[in-house]
């Protein structure tokens, strides 16, 4: 079982369109642990690990994320992974 970290930086129009809590429930159905918060330039952080297959499938849904937001530019910084992390949360600062 490999697990993989990583720091997604999303931007677009994706503060005040439920992003996080949106992030939040994918997170939970793919299996993938870390958190979320709104960053005070208008994007989105999310740091998240997992397996390789549920990292992918995360990945894939912040490059769109829920239906109210326009994701315009998602970074991506891979990061070690996070011992004894076990939830998704959210942030709020």
């Amino acid at each position: 079982m490999t697990v993989i970290r990583k720091r997604f930086l999303v931007m677009g129009t994706v503060q005040g369109v439920g992003f996080r809590h949106s992030a939040a429930r994918m997170a939970l159905k793919f299996g993938v642990t870390g958190w979320v918060r709104n960053l005070p330039d208008g994007a989105v952080e999310v740091h998240a690990q997992g397996e390789r297959e549920a990292m992918e499938k995360m990945e894939l849904w912040l490059r769109k994320g829920p239906s109210t937001a326009t994701v315009t530019r998602l970074t991506v910084l891979e990061t070690p992974p996070k011992e004894g992390e076990t939830t998704f949360a959210i942030r709020h600062h």
